[in-house]
């Protein structure tokens, strides 16, 4: 059932379709699919994943695109499922390669993702398509099937071809009293069921949690009563993109005689954007510009913020820190209303202890219910699966450890377990007459968008950033006569985050010294290069042994 790592692909024959993910699995983020059928190709969803500690100073992750760059011209459509970055925030850096390629979704998605393309000067061709919708996208039929998720207007898609059918989830649940009456639509699940699914492409991110996902309702009270007893500012913590949740914010807000502000960029475009199309209700005179707080009483405000995963740039984060113009102070009470993304543990916590040194109360999932999954569990992957009967199954959007906890759902429900597809990115998936089969793997690294940069940062380069924090820093500058052997002045030890007084270094510049003048001795056609090895190799032994560290070690060789 497990993937393996296997041999080129073979050259894609006529008639079989070809789904190569490009992110998603293995990960929570960066999600991306390509399908390819008859020379032509159909993209699902372009996200970025956020960095994690140990990338430090990248700011996204994007989609390997090489599999596709010089194919562009061969894409027939890119269908977006949702409007979550994890779906589309990747769709700028791909639409910068080729700017014309169609973009197909709902009317949030779309607009959410066109906001977002205007900031880089891109205009781009959409689609508008609601569930129930077909689209002929030649050689791929698209039909859409409204999903209920954590931000309204989400779709699956169902594909049609020559080469047999799969239906794409993208993210759902099954939320049986959503907040906007939109649930997933189990009558049209059944219905391509009894047309017959050939791979079912399903969210994995709760396959491993049992039962079924908290319903949204459930927090709105959760919110109302810290609301209630809340006697200063509260401060709100979620994706920007979480409408269902600022909804509830609002309506606790109304109740309780206060008035919100929207804080980040992201958080007030994208509100503008739901409540221009109507997916948000603002009761009337309910908002204020941040600019204006501090005219209010405390216990008349709310502030509605970004930054609930820890992110260091975000709001919440530059509060703890106290470099944001909102100053969190004693017996405020901030709400982090979202679920940690896997990775980034450590971050939200360091903000949580950071509001709470400032004297904040601060409410989060470990302390109160608020924040429900938007993720199908177990118990709803098993009603799905019972519904369509597929005859292949692709666990899609999730870590190793979810991807396999939804195969085994698969495995229970019927489908046999031959046809349990267990892929990572990169693997290449080849459908043909009801059967899919792993036929290769292709190249699918992570690449690193850094300020400007996009692709230039390699895992060498972030190696170095981390050793660079971790262990610091020493370079030794040393001028040589490489006709005499002689040092003509150093070694010059300098050392920056090693700790470390510049006497402990007195030891080795003269096992340096002695180094390059037996190498240089015994053989005159060294290279620069070569000696800068030689400074390298003794200082890092030396300070292994002596410091226990392995700073980074920058060696300069002058000659003369």
């Amino acid at each position: 059932m497990a993937a393996e790592r296997l041999i080129t692909p073979p050259k894609l024959k006529n008639g079989t379709m070809r789904i190569v993910p490009l992110g998603g699995l293995g990960e929570v983020g960066r999600n991306m699919a390509v399908f390819e059928l008859d020379g032509k190709i159909l993209i699902v969803d372009c996200g970025v994943l956020f960095p994690e500690e140990e990338q430090p100073g990248v700011d996204l992750i994007l989609p390997d695109f090489s599999y596709i760059e010089d194919r562009l011209d061969d894409v027939v459509g890119l269908v977006l499922t949702h409007g979550h970055e994890d779906h589309i925030g990747a769709v700028p850096y791909l639409l910068r390669r080729k700017p014309d390629i169609p973009l197909i979704g709902s009317q949030l998605t779309l607009a959410l993702i066109e906001a977002k393309l205007q900031e880089h000067r891109i205009k781009p061709y959409t689609l508008a398509v609601k569930e129930g919708d077909v689209e002929d996208l030649h050689p791929f039929q698209c039909e859409f099937v409204a999903v209920n998720h954590s931000i309204p207007d989400a779709l699956a898609v169902f594909i049609r071809t020559e080469a047999g059918t799969v239906l794409h989830t993208g993210d759902f649940k099954m939320d049986q009293l959503p907040l906007d009456g939109r649930i997933t639509d189990l009558r049209h699940f059944a219905k391509l069921g009894e047309e017959g699914v050939d791979l079912y492409m399903s969210d994995s991110t709760n396959a491993h949690v049992p039962g079924f996902t908290t319903p949204e309702k459930e927090i709105g009270p959760v919110i109302e009563q810290v609301f209630g007893r809340s006697e200063r500012r509260i401060i709100v913590a979620s994706f920007s993109s979480h409408i269902h949740r600022v909804q509830q914010v609002l309506d606790a807000a109304e109740a309780h005689g206060r008035r919100v502000a929207f804080v980040g960029r992201s958080m007030v475009r994208n509100m503008g954007i739901a409540a221009k199309l109507g997916y948000l209700n603002v009761p009337e005179g309910i908002l204020i510009d941040i600019k204006k707080v501090d005219q209010l009483p405390d216990n008349e405000v709310v502030l509605m913020s970004t930054g609930s995963q820890g992110e260091p740039m975000a709001a919440l984060s530059r509060m703890a820190n106290g470099d944001h113009q909102v100053q969190v102070g004693e017996g405020d009470t901030i709400i982090l209303a979202s679920s940690l993304i896997p990775g980034n543990e450590n971050s939200v916590y360091r903000v949580i202890n950071g509001l709470m040194k400032l004297g904040a109360d601060v409410i989060h999932k470990d302390n109160a219910k608020v924040h429900v999954s938007g993720h199908a569990s177990a118990g709803e992957l098993l009603y799905t699966y019972n519904i369509l009967q597929p005859k292949n199954a692709m666990p899609v959007h999730g870590e190793t450890r979810h991807l396999i906890a939804n195969g085994k759902l698969a495995e229970e429900t019927g489908v046999d377990p031959d046809q349990v597809l267990l892929c990572e990115d990169g693997s290449v998936v080849d459908l043909r007459g009801g059967v899919a089969r792993h036929v290769g793997q292709v190249e699918c690294g992570y690449v690193y968008v850094d300020g400007s940069s996009i692709g230039e940062i390699t895992d060498s380069d972030l190696k170095d950033r981390r050793v660079l924090g971790e262990e610091g820093f020493i370079s030794v500058i040393t001028v040589v006569n490489r006709q005499t052997g002689q040092i003509v002045s150093g070694p010059d030890i300098h050392a920056r985050g090693v700790a470390e007084e510049d006497k402990v270094f007195k030891d080795i510049k003269s096992k340096i010294a002695r180094a390059l003048t037996e190498a240089i001795q015994d053989n005159k056609e060294h290279t620069t290069h070569q000696l800068q090895q030689i400074v390298r190799r003794t200082v890092g032994s030396w300070v292994n042994r002596k410091l226990r560290r392995k700073p980074m070690i920058v060696p300069v060789v002058v000659e003369t």
